[in-house]
């Protein structure tokens, strides 16, 4: 127990050593999260004795399950005891469902849609909105446990009638065709739990020990979960940010962690305030920006590591402007011997990335931009992982489709068509239709031997896969031409190494998994996402909601103007824009620079800028006398007589009040009365007590 607990600080070691009832830790950046609730974990086995399999620990990304997991078993002394159940919601839910969607009426072969695969689903509704709408909405909706019925009952307006409509549709035809989608794996598991209370408290009594990380990234669905999860006891403990809570527009809900002490009885908080990343100058504008916010449970971080250097604000006329003189910089630390793979550059909008791009380019640098195409949703990758979907289940129509002219086999889209309408109206699968119709499907000879020829070659993998994987990738190189699928020949190159790099990772997902079966390693890609990407030997560019969980020695966050970050819109949630903002900041480890232009071309025209009212709260102002902090005339109209007059829209500082835009004046001279908006805080304020930023 002492090894365990040793390298823990005090509140650290608080949490672990909590046993039972509900327990929030409120872990700021940098704070040892991961340390505390892997220490806790390997504490209640190692220490405490209690079985593994009764703990049940729960993340949002499999990079982060899978660090946690060894983590915790490095800890835990008995090398022989089972592995404690660590893993993502979503791989919960699919865990779960494996053995209990059939109080459903579902089957439990059923096939996991990813993100794309949802979308070309959605894309068959014929609708007037743009997929990627209604892709969000629906996802939306299940979130909020707002079934298909109801939607259609309760909208008032066209936009959400239609969204409604598709949302039916897209229902059931995963129905009809057994899939689930993400976002399904937790809503049926509820549903599942909700419908049959003595399997939901046999689930709850199995788990007795239950860990959440992120917990201020939940939802409302994953907190009914949870609930239902803690039908027999309070032992939950969670780990969570309430000011790093920036994933609103996905359905997290900040409401569950600020109100998590009244939604367990008698919840312990413990604040881990210690940051073990950033130096006191880092975490002064951190701790000062988000300050500011009113909806938080209020920590103030602490550095470990020293003062360090003080955080940096870059000027710079135009776009292209800034990104010379950040790459400018960047070169000079490459140079110096820093590794690009500690520096990164952020941005709140990814737009804002061209211009820093196209000077990497020309300067040759290497970069890595998070967030591109992921390698599993390119063409080539789809094709192959569907024809290994079809050796698992002959039955899966959309994957069929997918590949039923991949490599071309001359059947077109009225082909296609004729065929799964056929298959529709005898109410079986294609498979089911070639099988025992084939004589009546309304087809040219052709294309009927050709669709033959596909199942006779999956049943010659299904063969092959029983022999062994190796053998059965072997004959899939040999029998499937993928490029064959594709004419542009400028593209081959890349697609020829794509497909070689997944061959590669398929014989090591062989070797890794002694175990191994077809079935797992299609569920484990289609759970990966963005966040699993390592980062190699690259300076890192992404948006700030990517780079959430990752740490830097040097940092660059561009595009700090009112508008661009933090994005000033009527449904902006300008405290989500500060936590934001935070989240930026405190991804710095010891360098911090902060750059803003003074115009910038955005949507077609040249925009005249103000810097952003996050540099005025963070208090890096103040910090610096350099010229770039002086009043800029921004705004052609803005005819001023005075230095000290004051105009609407104008951005001030007020020394406890902070940083504020006034939205109106009266008055005049010594008298003048300024009603001025801090963060949603609207104050009367005489003019001689606050300064134009």
């Amino acid at each position: 127990m002492n090894d365990i607990l040793a390298d823990l600080n005090d509140e650290q070691k608080e949490a672990v050593l909590h046993l039972d009832g509900a327990l929030l830790i409120l872990a700021g950046a940098g704070s040892g999260k991961t340390k505390t609730l892997t220490t806790r974990l390997a504490y209640l086995i190692d220490c405490v004795g209690i079985d593994p399999s009764s703990t049940l620990t729960l993340t949002f990304t499999n990079k982060a399950a899978s660090e946690m997991r060894n983590r915790a078993l490095n800890l835990i002394s008995n090398a022989n005891i089972a592995p404690p159940l660590l893993c993502t919601f979503h791989r919960f839910g699919l865990l779960f469902l494996k053995f209990h969607i059939d109080s459903l009426g579902r089957k439990p072969n059923f096939v996991l849609l990813d993100n794309d695969d949802k979308k070309r689903v959605l894309k068959l509704f014929n609708s007037n909105i743009q997929t990627n709408v209604l892709n969000s909405e629906i996802s939306n909706m299940k979130n909020l446990l707002i079934s298909p019925d109801v939607a259609m009952q309760s909208v008032e307006n066209s936009f959400y009638r239609e969204v409604a409509r598709i949302y039916k549709l897209y229902n059931e035809y995963l129905l009809e065709k057994n899939m689930l989608d993400f976002d399904d794996l937790l809503l049926l598991s509820y549903e599942v739990l909700d419908k049959n209370e003595s399997l939901c408290k046999k689930t709850s009594q199995k788990y007795n020990y239950i860990m959440v990380d992120e917990y201020q990234d939940t939802n409302l669905l994953q907190y009914k979960l949870l609930k239902k999860l803690c039908l027999c006891h309070n032992n939950i403990c969670v780990v969570g940010d309430d000011d790093q809570s920036i994933y609103g527009f996905r359905g997290a809900d900040i409401k569950n962690i600020l109100d998590f002490a009244r939604n367990f009885n008698d919840a312990k908080i413990i604040k881990l305030e210690k940051n073990y990343r950033s130096t006191n100058e880092i975490l002064n504008a951190a701790n000062n920006l988000i300050s500011f916010n009113t909806k938080r449970l209020g920590k103030k971080l602490k550095s470990v590591v020293g003062d360090g250097k003080k955080v940096e604000v870059l000027e710079s006329s135009d776009e292209k402007d800034e990104a010379k003189n950040i790459i400018w910089k960047i070169k000079k630390l490459l140079q110096n011997g820093v590794g690009a793979e500690n520096i990164a550059i952020l941005f709140r909008l990814n737009s804002l990335s061209r211009s820093i791009e196209e000077r990497l380019n020309k300067e040759g640098i290497p970069y890595k931009l998070i967030g591109a195409v992921r390698f599993y949703e390119r063409a080539e990758i789809k094709d192959i992982l569907s024809y290994f979907r079809l050796v698992i289940n002959f039955d899966d129509d959309f994957s069929f489709l997918r590949i039923i002219n991949r490599p071309k086999r001359g059947i077109g889209k009225v082909t296609q068509e004729k065929l799964e309408s056929f298959a529709r109206s005898k109410g079986v699968s294609i498979y089911g239709a070639i099988s025992n119709f084939k004589d009546e499907i309304p087809l040219q000879a052709k294309h009927i031997n050709s669709i033959v020829g596909i199942f006779d070659t999956l049943n010659d993998l299904k063969d092959r896969l029983e022999i062994s994987p190796i053998e059965f990738l072997e004959y899939f190189k040999d029998r499937i031409k993928i490029l064959d699928t594709f004419e542009n020949i400028q593209d081959e190159i890349d697609r020829e190494a794509n497909i070689d790099e997944f061959y590669g990772s398929f014989r090591d997902y062989i070797e890794q998994n002694p175990t191994f079966s077809l079935e797992d390693f299609l569920n484990d890609i289609s759970l990966s996402s963005d966040s699993d990407a390592n980062i190699n030997n690259a300076v890192s560019c992404m948006s700030v909601h990517s780079s959430k969980g990752l740490e830097f020695e040097h940092l660059f966050v561009i595009g700090l103007e009112d508008g661009f970050f933090p994005i000033l819109r009527e449904s902006t949630d300008l405290e989500e824009e500060r936590r934001l903002g935070y989240v930026a900041i405190t991804r710095a480890k010891s360098e911090l620079i902060l750059s803003f232009v003074k115009s910038r071309f955005h949507k077609g025209k040249r925009e005249l800028l103000r810097k952003s009212r996050f540099l005025a709260e963070s208090g890096v102002l103040q910090k610096n006398n350099n010229r770039i902090y002086k009043n800029t005339k921004l705004d052609s109209n803005d005819n001023r007589s005075k230095a000290d007059s004051f105009k609407t829209n104008d951005l001030v500082m007020h020394k406890l009040f902070g940083a504020g835009r006034i939205m109106e004046i009266s008055g005049s001279g010594n008298n003048t009365k300024l009603k001025i908006n801090f963060g949603g805080n609207v104050k009367n304020i005489l003019s001689s007590f606050v300064e134009r930023i």
